[in-house]
């Protein structure tokens, strides 16, 4: 064990411990040369400790920046650990002390590159590609991480340093950085879920995540986050389908229809093209908890209300809702076909709903009216009723 001498410590002022304890030169020399590492554990947090404390004198604080630097180059792990952890929030600490400790071992590194402001962006960089795992998981928990550090994370290729790291909000990723993940976890389900549950991601992100997740992080996807308005509508009818399928067969569907609602509505994802879709497609219970979720109403007095054969009572629901006024005129017609369309429960009913839906949208809007979403709405339409067809 190691022989540690204060050098000048003997002419300067003792040191005032908590507690009352003062410091003395000779006990610092005690301290430090007692064989005994839980004597020198004891005395690396309570000069630790005390180096926290604002009323030190210039000369007291000096006292135990010397007695901390002889004390992180002992022998013992629980001594420099002890350091570590009581002076990991400490913004005063040296720079050289702390990059000293960060750089140890895990146990040790851990509170002071989990903590410490200290440190700067070069060390953090320069920890991340000298070190291991340990040190690089320590770091992606930081309460801020740089785009700058959290690329050279992902650089680092291991799932647990990349899994903390998307799990931090407080960490800063760049856009290509969450690509670079995807390209080398694309198929690892633990990371995208982390990606999944951030607050934010951007929409490109969530755009190849959406081919990538399960069905509950995918429902997950579209209630939480941005998507292209189309690309929201066809996995919300997706979702809506399989819960049906799985409804028959006796299952527990993945959402219900106001459950549904509910999460986009939460999240401002019930957007007026996935309302819209569901009603031409056929998903009525969709539709009406939708519009009664908009209009702050029962679903029961929705229901009347669309159901009302003067057509007023679904143009006051609709106005109501606050729904775009232009695409008011796919509503009326879709509302009309679905007043219109009768259901026995056979194989065919979606089938006929879907032929009948666009029939009436080419008849209604064969002036041009906004051609383009008139144009993509049969063509989803059709493409679904071919897809069935195939599939039979």
């Amino acid at each position: 064990m190691p022989v540690y001498r204060c050098g000048s410590v003997e002419n300067r002022s003792p040191i005032t411990l908590s507690e009352g304890l003062h410091l003395t030169p000779s006990d610092v020399e005690r301290l430090l040369t007692d064989p005994s590492s839980d004597a020198r554990a004891e005395t690396a947090a309570k000069v630790a400790h005390q180096f926290n404390q604002t009323e030190l004198s210039d000369s007291e604080r000096s006292i135990a920046v010397e007695i901390v630097r002889h004390l992180m180059r002992d022998a013992e792990i629980r001594v420099r650990k002890a350091l570590s952890e009581h002076l990991s929030e400490n913004p005063e600490v040296p720079h050289d002390v702390a990059l000293r400790l960060a750089e140890d071992e895990r146990e040790v590194a851990a509170p002071m590159l989990e903590m410490s402001d200290v440190l700067t962006e070069e060390d953090l960089l320069k920890i991340v590609r000298s070190k291991g795992a340990d040190h690089q998981v320590a770091i992606a928990q930081r309460k801020s991480v740089s785009s700058a550090v959290a690329d050279a994370l992902v650089d680092s290729k291991n799932e647990d340093v990349v899994a903390t790291l998307m799990s931090n909000e407080g960490a800063d990723i760049a856009e290509p950085t969450f690509h670079k993940v995807i390209d080398t976890f694309g198929d690892n389900e633990r990371i995208n879920r982390s990606m999944v549950e951030r607050s934010q991601i951007p929409i490109s992100v969530a755009e190849q995540l959406v081919h990538l997740v399960s069905d509950s992080l995918r429902e997950h996807l579209v209630t939480h986050h941005e998507l292209p308005s189309d690309m929201a509508a066809d996995l919300v009818l997706q979702s809506r389908e399989r819960a049906t399928v799985s409804l028959l067969k006796g299952g527990k569907g993945p959402m219900d229809s106001i459950e549904l609602v509910e999460h986009l509505h939460s999240n401002h994802r019930l957007t007026s093209t996935i309302i819209l879709r569901a009603l031409c497609t056929g998903d009525l219970d969709f539709f009406e908890a939708a519009l009664a979720r908009l209009a702050n109403i029962p679903i029961s007095s929705a229901h009347v209300l669309i159901q009302d054969h003067g057509k007023s009572g679904f143009d006051r629901l609709y106005e109501k809702c606050d729904l775009p006024d232009r695409m008011f005129p796919f509503f009326r017609v879709a509302v009309d076909v679905a007043m219109e369309t009768d259901y026995d429960g056979g194989p065919d009913d979606r089938e006929r709903y879907k032929h009948r839906m666009i029939e009436r949208v080419l008849t209604h809007f064969e002036d041009g009216f906004d051609r383009e979403s008139v144009e993509y709405l049969i063509a989803k339409l059709s493409q679904e009723h071919i897809g069935e067809t195939d599939a039979a």
